[in-house]
């Protein structure tokens, strides 16, 4: 099983990923528990993208080994979630996609407090609201499972879309 955790900063996708690996035993794959340690700062800009890509690969690799994950990237919009319904069916493998929503006044709160312990970045409310705008929140029909759209041009599968976006993601995998 897959679990795509799906959401804006603040919204809680950290503790319900941590919940759902306890509970199966899941592999959890997030980017900040590995950019901090590796280059010490969540801020990571382009590498980000690379980072995600390891560590889907790894991911499918362990989703093709039986084991269950659970990505917590945000996943921020629909072709992204898409194409890891697509890998997950490739793997043979089932796949949950969780929105957390969060109104702004409830983000900004979480955001702050995080950043007060130091487990995050305070980032701005123009960043807030940049991210807002840019988040495409995923409709009913995909969070219940719908088929999947047919990718971008020029792909010719969501592998080779994922294999774009993510660097590091091998198109072996799709």
């Amino acid at each position: 099983m897959l679990w795509l955790i799906v959401g804006l900063p603040g919204a809680g996708k950290t503790s319900r990923a941590r919940e759902i690996a306890q509970a199966h035993g899941a592999l959890r794959l997030c980017p900040d528990d590995w950019a901090a340690p590796l280059l010490g700062t969540l801020h990571i800009g382009d590498l980000r993208d690379t980072l995600e890509g390891l560590l889907l690969d790894l991911g499918i690799t362990a989703l093709r080994a039986g084991a269950p994950v659970v990505v917590e990237f945000g996943l921020w919009s629909r072709d992204e979630r898409t194409a890891l319904r697509w890998l997950a069916a490739q793997a043979g493998v089932e796949c949950h996609v969780e929105y957390l929503a969060v109104d702004e006044q409830e983000q900004r709160r979480r955001v702050r407090a995080r950043a007060l312990t130091g487990a995050g970045p305070d980032l701005t409310d123009a960043e807030l609201a940049e991210g807002r705008m840019l988040f495409e929140e995923p409709k009913p029909d995909e969070v219940d499972g719908a088929p999947l759209d047919e990718p971008p041009p020029p792909h010719p599968d969501w592998g080779r879309w994922a294999a774009d976006r993510w660097p590091g993601l091998r198109v072996g995998h799709a």
